[in-house]
Parts: structure tokens; C-alpha cells; sequence
């Protein structure tokens, strides 16, 4: 008789998607990615666009390692690893360069540097070498997420407080700097990324007692 096939939204699939915005964050508890959350979350857009980006190409190479796991020499997996991810990355950025060129310039060179993204090889080697395709996929989609819901708080401050605008609107009105209000310059530089990171460890550390036992 056949084991019962798992609901492809078991309460363990689910986990694997809510824990990495939690309890498990890329950045804020690995504190894996930082980089990235200094250099492109100046605006919104560019982050968002950055955190999305991560997540196809998260996804995808969770679920094509997951398929090729029975295949590839462990001796070569990090090469495999390494090539699976470029070519979603240069996939990714053609695409940016023809639909979003504006964004994919302010981006720069950092959506290369997803290829080196350790939160992605990270993933790869201690989940998706030894889990199924779809498993894979889900854990691929909540670390991703995860890692863009950081991204989008630390470029919604830093916009908003830097330059008066959000997702590039105007949000501060104009009567307010009439009375003497001026942006804060400091918070465009990339030191001010990583205070605002800082604060949402503190923040989430705070309201978390998990995080703080298991240091």
C-alpha cells in the first residue's frame, strides 16, 4: 500500500515559507546579504526590483539543483552550483536591460553579484542538495522574501527620510520644508543602511525571545 502523498501546502511546506521572514531571516538573524542591503536600497524601486530578481533566481536554482541532486558528483557540486546560478543571473539582468534599463543602471553591477550571493549558495548546499523540487522551490521563494522584505523596509526609510519621496513620489508635502524641514542627507549614504539594518535586529531581537535564547 502506498504512502499518503503530502498536500503541496503542508504545514511543514508553509513553514518553509513563513519561518525565513521570522525566525530565520537571511539578513537580520544569519546576517547573510548585507552587502546588498547597503548598496541598493537608497529607493525603493531599485530594491524591490533587486529583492524580486533574488527570488527567480533563488527559485529556480533551488528547484534545478533539487532536480539534479541524484546526478552531480559531490566533487563538482559547487561548480554546478555556480553555473546554474550565472545563468539565471544573466538571464535576469537581459531581462532587466530590455524592460527596466533605468532600474537595471542604478542597480549596476550588483545584480552580477548575485552570483556570489551567499544567501543563495547557502540555500542551495543545505537544503536543496538533499530535499524534492517543490520543497526546494518553497524554501527558495521564503528565504528570497525574506530577504527583500528587509531590503524594502531599509529603502522605504532611507527614501523617505533622504529624500522626501517614496517608490520616487513626493509623500513629504512641500509645505512642510516651507517651515524649515530638510532631508537627511546622511541618510542616503550606505553607513545609514547599515544602522537602519541594525535597528530592525534590535527591533526584531526585542519582540522575539526565541532569537535572543538561541544566542
Amino acid at each position: 500500500m502506498s504512502a499518503e502523498k503530502e498536500p503541496l501546502f503542508s504545514s511543514k511546506n508553509i513553514k518553509l515559507l513563513t519561518e525565513p521572514l521570522n525566525d530565520s531571516n537571511p539578513i537580520t538573524v544569519q546576517v547573510l546579504g548585507i552587502c546588498s542591503a547597503l548598496a541598493v536600497t537608497v529607493k525603493v524601486k531599485p530594491a524591490f526590483v533587486m529583492a524580486l530578481s533574488v527570488m527567480v533566481v533563488m527559485a529556480v536554482s533551488n528547484v534545478a539543483i533539487s532536480l539534479l541532486r541524484k546526478t552531480v558528483p559531490p566533487r563538482i557540486r559547487i561548480i554546478v552550483q555556480l553555473v546554474v546560478i550565472a545563468a539565471m543571473v544573466i538571464l535576469v539582468d537581459q531581462v532587466l536591460k530590455a524592460f527596466l534599463y533605468d532600474i537595471s543602471k542604478q542597480l549596476s553591477v550588483f545584480v552580477g553579484l548575485i552570483i556570489t550571493n551567499c544567501i543563495i549558495m547557502g540555500r542551495l548546499e543545505a537544503f536543496a542538495l538533499s530535499n524534492k523540487p517543490w520543497q526546494s522551490f518553497l524554501d527558495g521563494i521564503g528565504n528570497a522574501a525574506g530577504y527583500g522584505i528587509i531590503l524594502i523596509i531599509v529603502a522605504f526609510f532611507r527614501e523617505l527620510l533622504g529624500s522626501g519621496t517614496v517608490w520616487g513620489f513626493q509623500v513629504i508635502p512641500k509645505g512642510v520644508y516651507d517651515f524649515g524641514y530638510e532631508n537627511n542627507g546622511l541618510m542616503i549614504l550606505p553607513p545609514m543602511a547599515l544602522i537602519v539594518v541594525g535597528a530592525i535586529i534590535w527591533i526584531q531581537r526585542a519582540k522575539n525571545k526565541k532569537l535572543v535564547e538561541s544566542n
